[in-house]
């Protein structure tokens, strides 16, 4: 497997599988299907991502941190635990408050 990939049938941490980095979002694949895929996210402080749209319905799992995703202009501040689903073809957008990571699964809709 290539080494921004996940092993199939191995045990693993969302946490522990992706590190941080100075002024940077780092991002691994852990699946990836013609319905959608599974991403897994770190955001340094003050990064993130301009708003935009999608065709897919996206559940993000916050697994560390605080960030702050915007859905349709409205705030919503996520912290370790936290889960939101971002519609499909709806302006979203987000924010690191500090270094988090966030699991991103996205379900293509029709």
């Amino acid at each position: 497997m290539g080494k921004n990939e996940f092993d199939k049938g191995i045990k693993f941490s969302f946490n522990n599988s992706i590190a941080y980095a100075e002024s940077a979002v780092v991002s691994k694949q852990i699946l990836k299907k013609e319905s959608g895929n599974i991403s897994l996210f770190a955001f340094d402080k003050g990064e993130g991502l301009s708003e935009h749209t999608t065709p897919f319905d996206a559940v993000v799992f916050v697994v560390d941190g605080k960030a702050d995703i915007i859905i349709d202009g409205k705030s919503n501040i996520l912290e370790a635990g936290d889960t939101i689903i971002m519609p499909a073809n709806v302006r979203h957008a987000l924010k690191a408050v500090e270094k988090f990571k966030m699991v991103l699964t996205m379900i293509r809709s029709k």
